[in-house]
């Protein structure tokens, strides 16, 4: 029998400000997500094209950061990973992303994020799950959000946990600061990858 390892955890973070008149002072407004409520994506070229993950400045949005992080799974997300596997414990799906402010850096003991963000449109959600392809068929799993923030927060940190408060902590890491506004878009993306 070959062990499960999680390795290869990578956290991709974008955020979106639209520069509406170039040349003058930007203007920021809110871009929509392109896919529904029910997961399908939206009627338009635009729509299909943001989904996908195209990018094109000015087309799709001026994007003004983007970074990929290798990222830290806990003791806790270890054993909540084996619970999983087997049914032993009690453990629910790791489905949720959240994001704050905190600085420390992520370490193996981490049960919670050092400041978690609840306002400002980044408080906690249940992500969009989907399994892709590292090395072999569906050996990642995924988690994606796109936050659409109402207020201004320098966002440091993202974890992700198996519950819509509380819960156990599968991942976290720590980043520079990614400075958003009211308007602004943030997408968070983590894979896990069983190898």
């Amino acid at each position: 029998m070959l062990p499960l390892l999680l390795s290869d955890v990578w956290t991709s973070i974008y955020a979106q400000e639209v520069d509406d008149h170039p040349g003058e002072v930007p203007v920021r407004r809110r871009i929509l997500h392109p896919v529904d409520p029910n997961g399908m994506i939206k009627p338009g070229l635009m729509n299909h094209l943001a989904a996908y993950g195209l990018r094109i400045p000015f087309l799709t949005g001026h994007w003004v950061g983007a970074m990929t992080i290798k990222n830290l799974v806990t003791n806790a997300g270890f054993a909540g990973v084996a619970s999983r596997i087997n049914g032993a414990g009690s453990e629910a799906a790791f489905t949720y992303i959240a994001v704050g402010t905190g600085t420390n850096s992520a370490t193996a003991t981490d049960t919670a994020l050092q400041t978690e963000v609840t306002g400002s449109g980044l408080a906690r959600v249940s992500a969009t799950a989907s399994r892709v392809t590292t090395t072999v068929a569906n050996d990642t799993a995924q988690l994606q959000t796109t936050f659409s923030v109402t207020g201004t927060v320098a966002v440091t940190e993202s974890g992700v946990l198996n519950a819509a408060s509380t819960g156990t902590l599968l991942c976290r890491q720590t980043f520079s600061a990614i400075n958003v506004v009211n308007g602004d878009s943030l997408q968070i993306t983590w894979k896990v990858k069983a190898s």
